[in-house]
């Protein structure tokens, strides 16, 4: 009973120092309020009544030059025109030199457009293109090569009659050099084909299987395989050109190759000289001018080009160039290899060991059998034959039997 009272007393007191007392007067309290204004703590956010507000803050003089801190006194949290800021491209304050970081402080890029995606900042319109274009129709780009290839080995099988190795004299297709600087090539470009479709397409066809870390751990590590070997097909490339050049100049032989589809809807081939038209077509659009723009373009994504590849935007023209020829590339020289391998018999061993037999050559070649035979082009170009090349046996164009 006690502490009921004490509780109720208390109870009584409390409300009676929380009433207010009757004002004097109706007109004394604005007057009292005016003369004495509450004053607001230092720092603290100015408070507005809301229907002093304009629905539009931007209709405030001098908008456009305020400062975050005093539009936030206009619309206190309103951080949306920061970010408007940042999504035009405005670049902010930042201590690193422009030489070393010339896009520091620009965390958004401007609007642009690229070919195949809207106009927007300049990030997604790069996403875009990559996730729209290059991945799908790339992807759909290998595949068709792949099934037209296999519908040309049901069809036509292995072409050619003649064996590289046949017995006969036999003839210097490709000296060590040259095949030391195809093969350094080839080996490059095969893994960096390799590592590009892992890098590129691995997340639909290994992600699920592998898992996350792993597949992690596999692109990383192609990654890095694609960046070091970069350098070695920008050389072998160039060792490729140099080398070739020379035998994959367009003659009149050629268009009468073409004109005749290579032979390809009869039983005997056009006459060609050392690589015949379609193979100097290869040469050309498939490995010189490609090549040299994918190497120049990777070349800027290492950035090992002075200059090149500060800018996010010159990262992305750099990585749609290489994505886009590469992949090219690749289609392409599916059919090289196709052809190199089981497309053509014996076209393997010429490149194996460096020699074909005569047969083979006017099989497939015979303009550059002919100028064998005439003197014109010497059977042997890599120096003394050796003693496997000079048996009676196998001797070779234009020796002694």
């Amino acid at each position: 009973m006690k502490h009921l009272l004490c509780a109720l007393l208390l109870a009584s007191g409390a409300a009676w120092a929380q009433a207010p007392s009757a004002p004097a007067s109706d007109a004394a309290a604005p007057a009292a309020a005016d003369a004495a204004p509450v004053p607001a703590a230092v720092g603290a956010v100015k408070s507005q009544n809301i229907f002093d507000v304009k629905p539009d803050a931007s209709e405030e003089p001098g908008y456009a030059q305020q400062t975050n801190g005093e539009r936030a006194k206009v619309q206190p949290g309103n951080n949306a025109p920061m970010w408007r800021q940042v999504r035009d491209g405005v670049t902010g304050y930042s201590s690193l030199p422009a030489s070393q970081a010339p896009e520091a402080g620009n965390l958004i890029q401007p609007f642009a457009q690229y070919p195949g995606s809207r106009y927007t900042t300049a990030g997604q319109a790069w996403r875009e293109v990559r996730n729209n274009w290059i991945i799908p129709y790339g992807a759909a780009l290998l595949g068709i090569t792949v099934l037209a290839l296999a519908i040309f080995f049901v069809t036509k099988g292995t072409l050619g009659h003649a064996d590289a190795e046949a017995g006969g004299r036999r003839i210097e297709r490709f000296t060590p050099f040259e095949r030391a600087a195809h093969w350094s090539n080839a080996i490059a470009f095969v893994t960096l084909a390799i590592t590009g479709i892992l890098m590129a397409f691995g997340k639909f066809f290994l992600l699920p299987v592998l898992g996350a870390q792993l597949f992690g751990w596999l692109a990383y590590a192609a990654k890095n395989v694609h960046n070091f070997m970069g350098p070695l097909f920008a050389v072998s490339l160039t060792v490729i050109i140099i080398t070739f050049i020379k035998d994959n100049i367009a003659n009149r032989a050629d268009f009468v190759w073409l004109s005749k589809a290579g032979g390809m809807f009869t039983n005997k081939e056009v006459p060609s000289h050392r690589f015949n038209a379609g193979e100097k077509g290869m040469f050309w659009w498939g490995i010189t001018i490609p090549g040299v723009f994918v190497v120049l373009s990777g070349l800027v994504l290492d950035k090992l080009i002075p200059g090149w590849g500060l800018l996010r935007g010159e990262m992305q023209i750099a990585h749609m160039v290489h994505a886009t020829l590469a992949l090219w590339m690749m289609a392409l020289l599916l059919g090289h290899i196709y052809m190199g391998t089981i497309g053509m018999r014996g076209a393997y061993k010429a490149m194996k060991t460096g020699y074909v037999s005569e047969a083979w050559a006017r099989e497939h070649h015979e303009l550059w059998a002919d100028d064998v035979r005439s003197g014109k082009i010497p059977a042997q170009r890599s120096g003394a034959a050796t003693a496997a090349q000079t048996t009676p046996s196998h001797p070779a164009v234009g020796g002694t039997s």
